[in-house]
C-alpha cells in the first residue's frame, strides 16, 4: 500500500512538472512561532479578549503587582513579570505550551494553579493557543485598578472610521481612456500619483473562470467556456455578470462568507460540545437572504432584532425570526459551574460577534478596561451588556445549575407560524404518541422544579429528622441526572418537530452593573443599556430605550442608521476583499486603530456612499466591483510596478487567490458529474441523538458528511471540534470566532491530500467515466475537453501532447493494473493536484 502511495505521487509530481503546473505555488512552512514583540491586530484582540480576562480572574490576587509579596516571586499582570518568571524560571516560553511552566500548571500536571480549583478547558485551550502563538501581550508596568474612564469621545471621533463617509469627487487622471467607472477613475489616479500602470485586461478564459469563481463558487462548465468565448458582443461580459448574480449558487457562495462572519456552526463546541440540529435554519436564511438582495440594512436588523419588527405575514414573521439566531450561534462553555459567570460569557461572545461583524470594532476589548487602543470606555462595554442580559437566548441547549447538568429541550427554541397543512405534518399524529410525550415532558419538568422521585425522597428523610450527608448530597445529584437522562433518551425515540428555530426573545429588562476588571463579584455602578459612544451622535434621537425594553430594537435601528459611520464602510470592505483577495481595510473585522489602515478611503467612502444610496443593495456593489475595469486587470507581472509597489497594495493588478475548501470540493465534485445542486431539506444533524456530547476532538468526527454528502460544501454540518480532515487542510476558520478573512497557507499537506485521498481519487473515477461515455471522442478532444473542465482554458498543443503520452504510459504499465478509465482518471487527478486548479488568477 505504501508502494502504491509512493508511485502515485512519484506519477502526479512527474506529469505536474511535465506539463508546466506545479502541485503548489510558493510553498511555505509555518516558522516556529517567536516571542510577539509586535503582536497584530488580530494577537492583540485574542490577547484582550480571552487572555487578560482569565489571568485577571485567576492568577492577579497572588501574583499580581498590587500584592505585597507576590506567590513564588512571580508576577502575571505584566509582560516583564511573565517573562521574567519567578523562582522556577520564565512562566513561559513563547511558541511551547508544552514546555511552558504556565500551561503544565493550569493542567495540572505537577503544580495545580490556580489552588482554588482547575480552569475550564476552554480557557486552558486559549491559554495554549496564545503561547504556541508567541504569547503576544500588550502589557507594560503594573496592573491597575478600574477607575472611572477618562476616555475623550470627541478627540476619539476625530479617527477616519468614525467620520462618517463621504462620496468623493471624481479625480482628473492622464489616461482618461481607460474608464470612466468612478472606482476605476479613482484607483488609476493613486497609480497614476506614483508613476505606476494599471495591469491590462485578462483573457476571456481567465475572466469567464474568476468572475464565476467569485460569483457562485463553482467553475463555469465547457460549455459555457466555449459559448463565452465565441461571444463577440460588447456587452457578453456584462451578461455574463447578471446571470451569475441572478443564480441561486451566488446566494450560497456569498451566504458561506457571512456564515464565517456569523460563527456558524451546528454544535457548541467547548465543555459539552452538544448538537444544535436546528442552526441549519439560520444558513437557509442567510443564503435565501443574499438571493434575494435583502436590503441590507434590513439584514442587519433582523440579526438583531427580527423578532420585534413588523411582519405583514407569517412568512416574513418566520423570516425574521430566524434572523436572530444570529445571537444565540456562539460557542459556550456549559460546564461553567457559575451561572453568573456562564450569564456574562455569554453576554461577552454576543458583544464580541456584533461590534465585528456590524461595526468593524473590538468592544468586547473592553471587558474588564477601557480598550487599549480605541475611544471606548468599559461603560459603553456594560451599556451594551444591558442590552443582551435583558434578552434570552433560544438555542435548545438548557443549563441545570443545581446538579451542572444541560440538555438539549425544545422548549428553549422558538415556535414558528405554520399553514394548518404545515402544522398538521410537522410532527407526529398518533394521538398515543403525543399522550407519551406529554408524559415525558412532565417528568422532565418535575426534575427541573425539584419535584422528581430522588429530591422527593431526600425531602421526606429531612422531615423524619434524617439530614442528609455530603456523600448523601452527591448521590442525590447524581440521581437527578440519571432520572433525567432516562427521560431524555426516551424523548430522543421521537422525530424533532418541523416547526422550531433557533432564535432570541425579550428576558426581564435590567441595566448592568461595570465588572470590575470583568469580575462577576466585584461590581461598580450600574450603566443605562445603550450603545458605543464615539459611533454615536450627540444629537442622535429615536434610540431611547424604554423601561421594558430590552434595547435590542434600539440597536438595530442604530446599526442600521445612515449615519453610522461604520455599518456601511464594513460590509462594502467585505464586498472588496471577496473580489479583490484583499480588503482595502485588509484587518477587515477591525476598522480600529490597532487594524491596518485603509489603502484606498476615497474607494471605500464612494462605496459605503453608492451602497446606500442604492438601498443597501449588496447585488448592485458586487455588480459595479466585478464590472470595474479595476476588477478585470490581468495578474500578470510588471517589473517596474513590483518595484515600487512589491505588496499590490495599490492594486495596479489583480490578486492571484487560493480557492476556498468549498470551492475546491464543489468544484471537483462538479467536474466528476456528482455535485447536486439541489438544497437538502434540512441537515443531517436533525437525526442526531439530542444532547450528544461531540467532545473536545478527543473522539472521531460522527461522519465526514464533507465526503458522504454529494450537496455543496455550505450544506455540510459543520461541527466545532470536528471539522472534516479537507476542511482543515485547506484552512477553514475556526468556527467559535467571527471570521470575515481566512487564513490561506500553502503547503505540501494541500496537494498531498488531492493525490492520496478517497475524495480526490473517486471524485476523478467518475469524472473519467462521464469523459468516456461518448465513445466517438478522440484521445486530442477529450485532453481538450479535461482542461476545460478543471482549469476552464484550452490547452497547448504541448499540453496536448505530453497527455497522450502519459495516457498512453499509464496504459501500458502493467504493474499496476491501469485500464482507460484509470489512465484518464490520473490526468483528472493530477490537474486537481496542481496550483493553477487550487487558484482562481
Amino acid at each position: 500500500m505504501i508502494y502504491k502511495v509512493i508511485m502515485r505521487w512519484k506519477t502526479l509530481c512527474s506529469i505536474s512538472v511535465l506539463f508546466g503546473a506545479s502541485l503548489a505555488w510558493n510553498q511555505q512552512k509555518p516558522d516556529a512561532a517567536k516571542p510577539a514583540d509586535k503582536p497584530t491586530a488580530e494577537q492583540l484582540e485574542f490577547f484582550e479578549a480571552k487572555i487578560r480576562p482569565v489571568l485577571a480572574k485567576n492568577c492577579y490576587a497572588c501574583h499580581g503587582s498590587g500584592t505585597k509579596n507576590a506567590m513564588g516571586g512571580l508576577f502575571l499582570d505584566t509582560k516583564a513579570g511573565l517573562m521574567k518568571g519567578g523562582a522556577n524560571g520564565p512562566a513561559l516560553i513563547p511558541g511551547n505550551p508544552n514546555e511552558s511552566i504556565l500551561i503544565k500548571a493550569v493542567r495540572h500536571e505537577g503544580r495545580k494553579m490556580p489552588p482554588a480549583g482547575k480552569l475550564p478547558d476552554a480557557a486552558i485551550a486559549d491559554l495554549e493557543k496564545w503561547v504556541a502563538m508567541g504569547a503576544p501581550d500588550p502589557r507594560v508596568g503594573a496592573a491597575a485598578e478600574w477607575k472611572e474612564s477618562k476616555v475623550d469621545i470627541e478627540k476619539g471621533r476625530q479617527y477616519w472610521a468614525f467620520q462618517n463617509p463621504v462620496k468623493p469627487a471624481s479625480p482628473k487622471v492622464r489616461n482618461a481612456k481607460w474608464s470612466t467607472q468612478p472606482v476605476d477613475r479613482l484607483l488609476l489616479a493613486r497609480l497614476e500619483s506614483k508613476g505606476l500602470t494599471p495591469s491590462p485586461e485578462a483573457d476571456k478564459a481567465t475572466l469567464i473562470r474568476r468572475v464565476t469563481m467569485d460569483l457562485t463558487g463553482l467553475p463555469p462548465t465547457a460549455a459555457e467556456v466555449t459559448a463565452f468565448l465565441n461571444n463577440k458582443h460588447p456587452d457578453a461580459y456584462t451578461k455574463l455578470v447578471d446571470r451569475l448574480l441572478a443564480s441561486p449558487q451566488y446566494g450560497e457562495r456569498w451566504g458561506r462568507h457571512w456564515l464565517d462572519v456569523a460563527r456558524y456552526a451546528e454544535s457548541v463546541g467547548r465543555g459539552r460540545n452538544y448538537i444544535m440540529p436546528y442552526a441549519w435554519r439560520y444558513r437557509d436564511y442567510v443564503i435565501d437572504s443574499f438571493n434575494a438582495d435583502k436590503p441590507y440594512d434590513k439584514f442587519v436588523m433582523e440579526q438583531i432584532a427580527g423578532d420585534l419588527l413588523p411582519a405583514s405575514n407569517d412568512k416574513q414573521y418566520n423570516e425574521q425570526l430566524t434572523g436572530t439566531a444570529f445571537l444565540s450561534l456562539g460557542s459556550h462553555d456549559l460546564i461553567e459551574q457559575n451561572p453568573s459567570v456562564f450569564r456574562m460569557d455569554v453576554v461577552d461572545e454576543q458583544i464580541h460577534s456584533v461590534s465585528k461583524a456590524f461595526m468593524g470594532i473590538t468592544v468586547g476589548c473592553a471587558r474588564c478596561h477601557d480598550h487599549k487602543f480605541d475611544p471606548i470606555p468599559t461603560a459603553d462595554y456594560y451599556a451594551m451588556a444591558g442590552i443582551f442580559r435583558s434578552t434570552e437566548m433560544l438555542s435548545g441547549l438548557r443549563r441545570r445549575p443545581r446538579d451542572n447538568a444541560s440538555y438539549f429541550d425544545i422548549n428553549l427554541l422558538a415556535r414558528l407560524k405554520l399553514t394548518p397543512e404545515e402544522q398538521a405534518n410537522a410532527w407526529i399524529k398518533d394521538p398515543a404518541k403525543i399522550a407519551e410525550w406529554n408524559e415525558l415532558m412532565k417528568k422532565l419538568e418535575d426534575s427541573r422544579s425539584g419535584r422528581s422521585p430522588a429530591l422527593l425522597q431526600a425531602r421526606r428523610n429531612l422531615k423524619k429528622g434524617q439530614p442528609i450527608a455530603p456523600g448523601q448530597q452527591v448521590a442525590v445529584a447524581a440521581k437527578l441526572r440519571q432520572e433525567a437522562n432516562v427521560v431524555l433518551a426516551q424523548m430522543d425515540k421521537f422525530p424533532l418537530p418541523k416547526d422550531l428555530a433557533m432564535a432570541a426573545r425579550e428576558g426581564e429588562s435590567n441595566d448592568c452593573e461595570i465588572h470590575i476588571k470583568g469580575d462577576v463579584k466585584d461590581l461598580g455602578r450600574k450603566v443605562p443599556r445603550g450603545f458605543v459612544q464615539v459611533v454615536s451622535r450627540p444629537n442622535d434621537s429615536g434610540f431611547e430605550i424604554g423601561p421594558k425594553d430590552s434595547g435590542r430594537l434600539q440597536l438595530a435601528k442604530w446599526l442600521a442608521r445612515k449615519d453610522n459611520p461604520l455599518t456601511a464602510r464594513v460590509m462594502v470592505n467585505r464586498v472588496w476583499l471577496h473580489t479583490f483577495g484583499r480588503g482595502i481595510v485588509p484587518t477587515v473585522d477591525n476598522f480600529g486603530k490597532m487594524g491596518e489602515q485603509p489603502t484606498h478611503q476615497d474607494i471605500l467612502d464612494y462605496l459605503a456612499v453608492r451602497f446606500m444610496e442604492q438601498g443597501w443593495s449588496v447585488k448592485k456593489v458586487v455588480r459595479e466591483v466585478v464590472l470595474s475595469k479595476s476588477y478585470r486587470m490581468s495578474t500578470a507581472y510588471n517589473d517596474r510596478n513590483a518595484k515600487a509597489d512589491p505588496d499590490n497594495n495599490l492594486f495596479w493588478r489583480q490578486n492571484r487567490n487560493r480557492l476556498e475548501v468549498e470551492a475546491i470540493r464543489d468544484s471537483i465534485m462538479m467536474v466528476a458529474g456528482k455535485l447536486n445542486l439541489q438544497r437538502p431539506a434540512e441537515s443531517p444533524t436533525m437525526g442526531f441523538v439530542r444532547g450528544f456530547d461531540l467532545g473536545r476532538g478527543r473522539g472521531t468526527y460522527p461522519e465526514d458528511y464533507a465526503v458522504k454528502m454529494d450537496s455543496r460544501s455550505v450544506y455540510v454540518p459543520v461541527l466545532r471540534n470536528f471539522l472534516p480532515a479537507m476542511y482543515e487542510t485547506f484552512d477553514f476558520p475556526e468556527p467559535s470566532e467571527p471570521k470575515g478573512r481566512r487564513e490561506v497557507t500553502t503547503v505540501p499537506t494541500q496537494a498531498l491530500f488531492l493525490v492520496n485521498s478517497n475524495f480526490a481519487i473517486t471524485q476523478s473515477k467518475s469524472a473519467a467515466e462521464k469523459l468516456l461515455a461518448d465513445a466517438q471522442t478522440t484521445g486530442r478532444d477529450r485532453v481538450l475537453r479535461v482542461y476545460r473542465e478543471v482549469l476552464s482554458r484550452d490547452a497547448t498543443q504541448a499540453e496536448i501532447d505530453r497527455s497522450l503520452s502519459f495516457i498512453d504510459a499509464m496504459r501500458s504499465n502493467t504493474s499496476e493494473h491501469n485500464d482507460e478509465k484509470t489512465a484518464w482518471a490520473r490526468l483528472y487527478q493530477a490537474l486537481f493536484a496542481s496550483a493553477e486548479f487550487r487558484y482562481r488568477s
